[in-house]
C-alpha cells in the first residue's frame, strides 16, 4: 500500500462517514445540553422532534429517525406514553403495525424546545449562507434518500449514536 503524501489528510479526515458523524456529534451535544435544561433527555428529544408535526408515524420509522434501535424506542415511549408525551394509536389498514403521534401536551411541551433547537440550528448554518445550508441539507436529504432502509428493516447503530 503507499504511503501517502506529506501533508495529505489522514483517512477519517477525508471519510464522509467519519465526517458525518463527527459534524453530527458535536453540533448535537450542543443542543443536547439545552434539551437537558429543558427536561428531556436525549432520547425524548429526538422522538419529540420527530413527532413534531400533525401525522402520525410507525415505531419502525421512528427507530430510523431516530437512529435508535426498535426495542429501546419500544420502551421509550412506554415511559412517554405515561408522561402523556405520546400516543399509539392503530394504523388504520394492517393492524401489526402501531402509529404514534405526539399530544397536544406534548406539542405543548417541547414547543420551546423546538424554537430553541431552530436557533441553534440557525447559528451552526450561519457562517455558510442561507445557499450554502440549504444545499447541504437538500444533498444530505438525497442520501439518506438513497441509502435508507426499507420499513422493517433490522438497524444496526451504536447505542451512543447521536443526532
Amino acid at each position: 500500500m503507499p504511503s501517502p503524501a506529506v501533508g495529505s489528510r489522514d483517512f477519517v479526515d477525508d471519510y464522509l462517514p467519519a465526517l458525518l458523524a463527527q459534524a453530527s456529534q458535536l453540533i448535537s451535544s450542543e443542543f443536547h445540553v439545552v434539551a437537558r435544561e429543558h427536561g428531556f433527555s436525549v432520547s425524548e428529544w429526538r422522538v419529540m422532534a420527530s413527532l413534531a408535526r400533525s401525522d402520525a408515524i410507525s415505531i419502525g420509522r421512528l427507530a430510523q429517525i431516530t437512529v435508535t434501535k426498535q426495542p429501546t424506542v419500544t420502551r421509550l415511549l412506554d415511559r412517554m406514553v405515561a408522561k402523556g408525551q405520546v400516543e399509539r394509536v392503530p394504523h388504520g389498514s394492517d393492524r401489526r403495525i402501531t402509529l404514534v403521534r405526539m399530544t397536544r401536551k406534548g406539542a405543548k411541551t417541547v414547543e420551546r424546545l423546538i424554537e430553541l433547537a431552530r436557533e441553534h440550528e440557525m447559528r451552526v448554518l450561519e457562517p455558510f449562507g442561507l445557499a450554502r445550508a440549504e444545499e447541504l441539507k437538500s444533498t444530505l436529504r438525497q442520501m439518506i434518500e438513497l441509502h435508507a432502509r426499507a420499513p422493517g428493516d433490522e438497524i444496526d447503530v451504536d447505542d451512543e449514536a447521536e443526532a
